[in-house]
């Protein structure tokens, strides 16, 4: 039997090592590669194209709604499924609207977690009930009012969300243009654009906008931002990885 070849994207060391351990110990699972960030996972899933990409949200360089869409982009038969301590709404839209194949909170089983990779792989959906159920209100509210849900910066291209990530990063232009192989003129431009399109002119402002739209995590490793925006944390379930080792799952 082909094994379900999985990509590890998230930036936390630990948790990679618990995620890779829970997922090794399945007899039909494989782990071929991890990535710390977003923009290192879009380049492994091309080059290993693996049948899911288990993904976080807040990742440096490029955090995983970016790096999703780009993965999904590229017409190769990866899936991603989101695991996140972050369960919001908005975040949850836009992640399915991004592709996501699948979305899990890390406060969820880790039975759940070998499910959901399994399922995904088949080319089914797999959500957290909590999140499936805001989803399906979240639409049935929608159709009711007579209008579509819309991303809420989806007037941004592409290029001008990688921008906002990094500025809310604390980089400068020279250190975007490089990373992003432009010239800075048109970094210049680039980061001119998102502020008109906002209407904020200040590196502060965009870092707020940033966290609020899920683009950066909301931690005081990033520079600008106050120490009290801390991400919420998760307790028990797949993000108890960190912690005390895990015993096995529970026959279902």
């Amino acid at each position: 039997m082909k094994k379900i070849s999985v990509l590890l994207a998230e930036d936390h060391v630990v948790v990679r090592q618990g995620l890779r351990s829970l997922l090794s110990a399945e007899a039909d699972i494989e782990v071929v590669g991890e990535a710390g960030n977003g923009r290192q996972a879009v380049r492994m899933a091309q080059e290993l194209r693996p049948d899911v990409v288990v993904m976080d949200i807040a990742m440096p360089m490029l955090n995983g709604l970016e790096a999703t869409s780009q993965i999904v982009a590229n017409d190769i038969p990866t899936k991603v499924l989101i695991l996140s301590s972050y369960a919001d709404d908005e975040y949850v839209h836009q992640l399915t609207e991004a592709g996501a194949s699948g979305y899990l909170i890390k406060q969820s089983a880790a039975s759940e977690l070998i499910k959901a990779v399994r399922e995904i792989a088949k080319g089914n959906a797999y959500f957290s009930p909590s999140i499936l159920k805001r989803l399906l209100d979240l639409y049935r509210e929608s159709y009711v009012k007579g209008r579509l849900v819309g991303r809420g910066n989806e007037h941004l291209t592409s290029r001008e969300r990688e921008v906002l990530q990094m500025v809310a990063e604390g980089q400068v232009n020279k250190q975007i243009a490089s990373t992003l192989n432009l010239s800075i003129k048109t970094v210049e431009k680039h980061r001119q654009q998102l502020m008109d399109k906002l209407n904020i002119h200040d590196v502060a402002g965009l870092t707020r906008y940033a966290i609020a739209h899920g683009a950066v995590e909301s931690t005081g490793r990033i520079r600008g931002v106050s120490e009290n925006l801390d991400e919420p944390m998760a307790q028990g379930g797949v993000a108890g990885l960190v912690g005390p080792p895990l015993v096995a799952p529970a026959p279902c």
